[in-house]
């Protein structure tokens, strides 16, 4: 596999691992039974796209890039769906964590 599919895929199942949390948070403690299918098909697709994307990607820049997307991703997502409070200080770190992942990627090459 291509590095650039690698990342791509990687990418994806970042993008998927948040859309994961939406629908973990509207299943509701797993009340709501169709949120919770759409949950769970989110988890395996995520696990199978970063499962195949480490296959060809060193392990410590991909994760954390992935726990990136999702941790950016996901407060992005809280802002914009449910209402969260959209405060400087949580923006400075979340620019912060995209500064590491950044910074590992450039450092890995």
């Amino acid at each position: 596999m291509s590095n650039a599919l690698a990342w791509t895929m990687l990418v994806a199942s970042g993008l998927i691992d948040v859309a994961w949390a939406i629908a973990t948070k509207k299943a509701d403690g797993f009340r709501n039974p169709e949120w919770t299918i759409v949950s769970l098909v989110l988890l395996a697709a995520f696990v199978v796209l970063l499962t195949k994307a480490l296959s060809a990607l060193p392990l410590g820049v991909a994760y954390t890039a992935w726990v990136g997307i999702g941790a950016v991703g996901t407060i992005a997502a809280g802002i914009m769906l449910f209402g969260e409070p959209l405060q400087p200080a949580r923006l400075a770190f979340a620019g912060l964590v995209v500064i590491g992942v950044i910074g590992l990627k450039v450092a890995s090459t």
